[in-house]
């Protein structure tokens, strides 16, 4: 069964809210304030002889084939016989089976945040933080940096998208989950932290020290190549990126611009919602932008709401092995329904759709909950996008200031004004 929502529904859960979602390492979660859950149909009661603070899931699981005596016992074996059982501690205990349940899901974007790491997510959507300032996915069942941002300690240290993170410090990271990896690598300002990766491309692993440093994120950023050309360059979707983004497209009629070139290049995603505004002003009211489709195979379709200011201006889209989540949404229904050419590298594919939901303590589990297809049906999960055409940029062309991808949507743009 299919349901057509034309606007986002504004009592979405957060992180469906937001597809996108990979790790900015420092890490930048691009991610959303939320509610506490209460949870329906789980009892909470303190357990026997367990500590107090300590609590057993009853109703619901309690006449559940699952023995959870096993626990338990587990529980108070580690008490009685580690050596260091008075310096345990039990809260710490709690969280780390909780992360242990959903790390068992084996999937990288499955997983438990404490209330640190939750009360991070939420400082970081401000747009300002500390850390790398790198994002973060899973390919080939290896943390791959996505993406470093602009003027990053990452970037400036050398890390580039496609590289492979093996270890972090002298702990390889290869059974970790993303947020695991992650809160490794993230710190305060000042501090360094070294990276052992394989460069995309190489054969051979070397180490990098970066310096952690306070980020400031930049979502849009506009520039004309010529007075007809404009270069609109989207680096995430957050909270006020669509605003920046309607700002940007101002100017550009304001100087009655023939062509834009959208580059989402390095966009490792963010919020749902933003990307389908975003969509609006260039795709006509009422298309679809994404599908969603849950483990039922119910599908809801996401579209557009109108104020499509920018259909009638030439436009082709970058896009790379950076560009994530969202950043593939927007690029797939702008070809889809609109037929824009897309040039540079085959994207990320993420192609899947989490929620996060908060628990007592200001902790917070994020579930993968669906998977998404491009309005025609496409599902990009670790094929990602082909563009139409594929230019490589190279680490030659990266290390000399040159952009053979740009030069190319310049030409073809040129060739269509």
């Amino acid at each position: 069964m299919e349901e057509n929502n034309q606007s986002l529904k504004k009592n979405r859960s957060i992180f469906k809210k937001s597809l996108a979602v990979f790790f900015v390492v420092a890490v930048i979660f691009i991610s959303y304030n939320i509610g506490f859950n209460q949870g329906k149909n789980i009892g909470i009661v303190p357990a026997k002889n367990i500590p107090l603070g300590q609590a057993v899931i009853e109703n619901k699981f309690q006449n559940s084939t699952v023995d959870f005596s096993l626990f338990w016992k587990t529980w108070d074996i580690l008490k009685k016989k580690h050596i260091d059982s008075d310096k345990l501690d039990a809260q710490k205990m709690v969280y780390g089976a909780i992360s242990g349940m959903l790390k068992a899901a084996g999937d990288p974007y499955t997983s438990f945040f404490d209330p640190e790491a939750s009360k991070a997510f939420s400082e970081e959507l401000e747009g300002s933080f500390e850390g790398i300032g790198a994002e973060l996915g899973v390919k080939d069942n290896l943390l791959t940096v996505v993406a470093p941002l602009d003027e990053s300690p990452a970037q400036k240290a050398g890390l580039r998208a496609g590289d492979k993170i093996l270890k972090v410090g002298d702990k390889i990271i290869a059974d970790m989950t993303i947020d695991e990896s992650v809160s490794l690598i993230r710190g305060k300002k000042g501090t360094e932290v070294i990276l052992t990766i394989l460069p995309n491309g190489e054969k051979s692993a070397k180490e990098i020290t970066i310096v952690r440093d306070t980020i400031e994120v930049k979502s849009v950023k506009l520039d004309f190549k010529d007075d007809d050309i404009a270069l609109i360059e989207i680096t995430k979707f957050g909270e006020n990126t669509d605003k920046e983004f309607n700002s940007a497209v101002k100017t550009v009629l304001a100087k009655n611009t023939k062509g834009i070139i959208l580059d989402l290049r390095n966009n490792p995603g963010g919020l749902l919602d933003k990307s389908i505004l975003i969509a609006s002003k260039m795709i006509p009211k009422g298309k679809v932008v994404v599908v969603e489709e849950d483990s039922a195979g119910k599908k809801e379709k996401f579209s557009t709401t109108g104020g499509d200011s920018l259909s009638g201006v030439s436009m082709v889209v970058l896009i790379n092995e950076g560009s994530a989540s969202a950043s593939e949404i927007l690029a797939g229904a702008l070809r889809d329904n609109q037929g824009i050419t897309l040039i540079g590298e085959k994207s990320f594919g993420k192609g899947t759709v989490q929620e996060l939901i908060g628990l007592p303590q200001g902790s917070s589990i994020k579930v993968t909950v669906a998977k998404w297809l491009t309005p025609n049906g496409d599902y990009i999960m670790d094929k990602g996008i082909t563009p139409d055409i594929e230019v490589e940029l190279t680490t030659d062309d990266y290390n000399n200031n040159r952009d053979p991808q740009l030069d190319k949507a310049l030409d073809v743009l040129k060739e269509r004004l």
